[in-house]
């Protein structure tokens, strides 16, 4: 479970990263080991960036994504629907990283259960916030640091179509496809759905 993973901020290198994650599957699949990928990736700019230093920063959280995901949810990504794939996605990213995980339990989770469609500016201040002030690593990463995290949580929820307009964070209801359902309450992790809004 998330709970054992630190706090982290390496969410602000790495954002969504969906076809990154669609690319290194795919070689998974091929059935090469992580560190092939990496030097595939690296050698070949498989990510086709302009900085090379976007993909140093970006490549280890998408290598975390993929190695969180079973064959079965690996297989969903590369070939359903665009839509299950983004889903599945940001369940790889909750299940990475645990300060995202809780802001999806204990924020959106909340509004989505009580019918509130608005997720506000107060809403996610008030979450890091309480955040650093029970966490001492938290409370020592720079304003800038916790801004940027700040966006990348409301461009993930967009990306993800969770967040209708960046804007005005007004949320939407993800259509959980049954299958990837039921596939992830059988795995015990029930938690992510319900942070998803089931």
């Amino acid at each position: 479970m998330t709970k054992e993973l630190e706090y982290s901020a390496t969410l602000t290198g790495a954002s969504f990263s969906f076809l990154e994650l669609k690319k290194v599957l795919k070689l998974k699949r091929e059935g090469l080991s992580d560190s092939d990928i990496k030097k595939k990736v690296f050698e070949e700019n498989l990510f086709q960036y302009e900085i090379k230093t976007s993909m140093k920063s970006v490549f280890p959280s998408v290598m975390r994504r993929a190695n969180a995901l079973n064959e079965e949810l690996q297989q969903m990504v590369l070939e359903d629907q665009l839509e299950l794939g983004k889903i599945i996605n940001l369940y790889a990213i909750m299940k990475t990283d645990r300060l995202f995980f809780e802001f999806m339990n204990e924020v959106v989770r909340e509004k989505l259960e009580m019918n509130n469609y608005l997720l506000e500016k107060k809403d996610i201040n008030t979450f890091f916030i309480i955040k650093s002030e029970q966490n001492e690593k938290m409370a020592k990463w720079t304003e800038k640091t916790v801004a940027k995290l700040k966006q990348v949580y409301i461009k993930l929820l967009y990306e993800a179509g969770m967040i209708v307009d960046k804007k005005t964070g007004e949320l939407n209801r993800l259509i959980i496809d049954e299958g990837l359902k039921s596939h992830l309450n059988i795995m015990g992790d029930t938690a992510y759905l319900k942070a998803m809004g089931e």
